[in-house]
């Protein structure tokens, strides 16, 4: 199994030697986000303000969509591992989100936004496995941290330029930028169509299969015929346990964008919070992943995750206009420790001939999970939390709480499971 060891190599240094895989997927995500963000983060106010969709049903889709990727990564990331392939699934999957785009301009009832964030999300569980598998595969277990914060880097300035991108065209196009209205929305999905093409054809022509390059991983068994937990191991499977857990708290960020409106955020206010949030993601990403390779994945993923929780604990008591925005901009934080290092340590706990199974496992507790977190947050909110008299602070005390016993569970319990492997 790999072990990370402390490297006193400059950034240069680090950078040059990430190869050209990792440039091309982190370019093919910047695009994407690009065109997907500047959308995304409109639908729920299109729903709630266009279409008139209650919260619940927003949480409904929002979890469909993202059970839909889970149900899809999960036979991807095996049918990658099984042909010893990468690159065409993944071209494959970003196609398929490309090719539905479009149809949002048409969009007049929640059904139909339902059918293509479907669409949009099935791309999405397609190429996830196999993408990062690609990245893996491409680079040494000591480059890992910085190849994937990389990734991570150029997926979120992807999509702060989008919502900058989006954020122009609401403001040179509506009259009252306080509300959406349905032809700007229309405007920003044309416009979107662009970069996501792009991303598809740079992928296409720019990558090439990689087969792993990490010295240190000397598994020479072909990959497995079935697909099972029992195989891998035991520290990746108490890992995903707790991703698990924290992720049942971590509900749809558009909940985040439904409390900005709730205390007082115009349109265009969400849309500058969130490129602030994304610049501030994308700036902390690539440091936090070669900042892992020195001190280890677990202790930045702990500090992410409890950022995490003293934020959404801030959600929750927060009472004016300002103290969402700090906060929403600060929720970068979180996401530039945990999400790229979180991928990293996936690596690490898999041999090569399973890691775009592991990939597929991993992202699956995240988007099976977010199904059950999305409709528990709007249950709480509209539901329990307006009996209780708590309103909207119900599903972010829920959140913080999870993300606090997430953090006692790495710390305490989860390193026991390192010494069963050791000993």
């Amino acid at each position: 199994m790999n072990v990370i060891r402390p490297t006193t190599k400059s950034a240069k240094q680090e950078l040059r030697a990430i190869p050209r895989n990792v440039w091309v997927v982190t370019a093919t995500s910047f695009l994407t986000d690009f065109s997907t963000e500047m959308i995304v983060n409109l639908i729920p106010l299109f729903l709630a303000e266009v279409l008139g969709v209650r919260t619940g049903i927003i949480g409904l889709i929002e979890g469909v969509a993202e059970t839909t990727a889970t149900l899809t990564k999960i036979p991807s990331g095996w049918l990658s591992d099984r042909l010893g392939r990468r690159k065409w699934l993944t071209v494959a999957g970003y196609s398929l989100s490309t090719l539905a785009k479009p149809f949002l301009y048409f969009a007049t009832s929640w059904v139909w936004v339902l059918g293509v964030r479907f669409a949009d999300r099935l791309g999405k569980g397609v190429r996830t496995a196999p993408r990062d598998a690609l990245i893996a595969d491409s680079v040494q277990a000591d480059h890992r941290g910085i190849a994937f914060g990389l990734h991570r880097a150029g997926d979120t300035a992807g999509a702060a330029c989008g919502l900058m991108a989006a954020l122009i065209i609401v403001w040179a196009i509506q009259d009252n930028p306080l509300t959406l209205d349905r032809s700007t929305f229309q405007t920003v999905v044309l416009v979107s169509i662009i970069p996501a093409t792009l991303a598809v054809l740079l992928l296409a022509v720019g990558a090439r299969e990689a087969r792993p390059v990490d010295r240190s991983d000397k598994t020479t068994q072909p990959p497995t015929r079935r697909l099972s937990l029992a195989d891998l191991d035991i520290r990746f499977k108490g890992f995903l346990l707790i991703v698990v857990l924290f992720t049942l708290g971590n509900s749809s960020d558009a909940f985040l964008i439904l409390r900005a409106r709730e205390r007082g955020v115009s349109v265009l206010g969400v849309l500058a919070i969130m490129v602030a949030f994304n610049l501030v993601y994308a700036l902390v990403s690539g440091p936090a992943g070669a900042l892992s390779d020195r001190l280890g994945r677990r202790r930045l993923i702990l500090g992410g995750w409890l950022a995490y929780g003293a934020i959404y604990l801030g959600f929750a008591l927060a009472e004016t206009t300002w103290h969402v925005v700090a906060l929403f901009i600060s929720y970068g934080v979180y996401y530039g420790l945990a999400e790229g290092v979180a991928r990293a340590l996936v690596a690490d706990l898999v041999p090569a001939r399973q890691r775009a199974t592991a990939y597929g496992l991993f992202s699956a507790a995240v988007g099976l999970t977010a199904f059950p977190a999305s409709l528990i947050a709007g249950v709480l909110w509209q539901g329990i939390g307006a009996w209780q008299g708590w309103g909207a602070r119900a599903p972010f005390v829920f959140g913080a709480c999870l993300a606090l016993l997430s953090v006692l569970l790495l710390t305490f319990w989860w390193p026991s499971l390192e010494r069963k492997v050791m000993a």
